[in-house]
């Protein structure tokens, strides 16, 4: 079988766990596949090196500058990049509509994917988890990612479409790496709620009712940061009973409570940004008050 004329491209930091199975699905059916590095220091090129893919290492600084370096940088030699995390394997029936589609005359300039996603080895199949959409395959030139530093999508010229088949996602690190993960992600995640609690106008996917993918996520998130007072409490409610989570049993009232626990580390840590610029901006204020007694 001719191979899928696609760059997949796999950001990678220390995921020895998890790319073996991943590689195993794009192998011999994308025409070309990178590494794209921050300086693993377990197995990760190990592995990567098994397959024969091509690796590119460079340091991690955020989400958006990294892989938007990656669309600039890298040798990419096909119309279409699929980017996918290491956790991430496209099933049979998602190669074949991904190499039928780019084999075509598509008018759209990119894809949205849906992903089934899992928590401690059980898919989720409730609490907004699906169909979770992601804008992954697009035209080389075609997309960029937003200038956010976590959470970050693909800003397109053109017309997106949606696939049917899924991505599943299932991160074989464990429950440990899960919290460690987001507790780095809370802090980055703190950073743009400020952002928009500043109204900053850096460019963004724009912020969509009429959608049903992220742009309408997005909406809500914002909406939520600005006007919603306990927050934490209403992410799980939200997710548990009107978005079905009782239905996944105890594991989704699990991932439900961790999901609402993010947003409280959200809320507390853009709290403790607040009290600290209160802080500097007194200093400021006594040292401005004491240097105009003095003079």
């Amino acid at each position: 079988m001719d191979r899928a004329p696609v760059s997949v491209i796999i950001p990678t930091r220390n995921e020895e766990r998890n790319l073996r199975q991943t590689l195993q699905t794009v192998v011999g059916w994308a025409d070309q596949i990178f590494i794209f590095d921050s300086f693993s220091d377990d197995r990760t090129l190990e592995i990567a090196r098994e397959f024969g893919v091509e690796i590119v290492q460079r340091r991690f600084d955020n989400f958006s500058s990294h892989k938007n370096w990656a669309l600039e940088n890298l040798p990419i030699r096909n119309r279409w990049i699929l980017f996918l995390d290491a956790d991430e394997r496209p099933s049979a029936d998602l190669r074949y509509e991904i190499a039928r589609v780019i084999a075509g005359e598509t008018v759209h300039s990119g894809y949205y994917v849906a992903r089934n996603n899992y928590f401690m080895g059980e898919r989720i199949r409730h609490c907004a988890m699906y169909p979770d959409w992601q804008l992954r395959l697009f035209r080389h030139r075609k997309g960029r990612y937003e200038e956010r530093i976590v959470h970050e999508h693909v800003l397109i010229e053109g017309s997106a479409g949606y696939l049917q088949n899924p991505l599943e996602h299932n991160d074989l690190k464990g429950l440990e790496r899960w919290l460690d993960r987001h507790n780095a992600y809370t802090t980055m995640e703190a950073l743009e709620v400020r952002r928009v609690l500043d109204r900053d106008h850096s460019q963004r996917i724009p912020s969509k009712l009429a959608s049903r993918g992220p742009e309408r996520t997005r909406l809500f998130k914002e909406w939520a940061y600005r006007y919603l007072p306990l927050r934490a409490f209403f992410v799980f409610a939200w997710m548990y009973f009107v978005r079905g989570g009782f239905l996944d049993g105890r594991i989704g009232f699990r991932y439900c409570v961790l999901r609402g626990f993010v947003d409280y580390q959200i809320s507390l840590k853009v709290m403790e940004a607040r009290s600290e610029r209160r802080t500097i901006a007194a200093e400021q204020t006594k040292q401005r008050s004491s240097a105009n007694s003095t003079a």
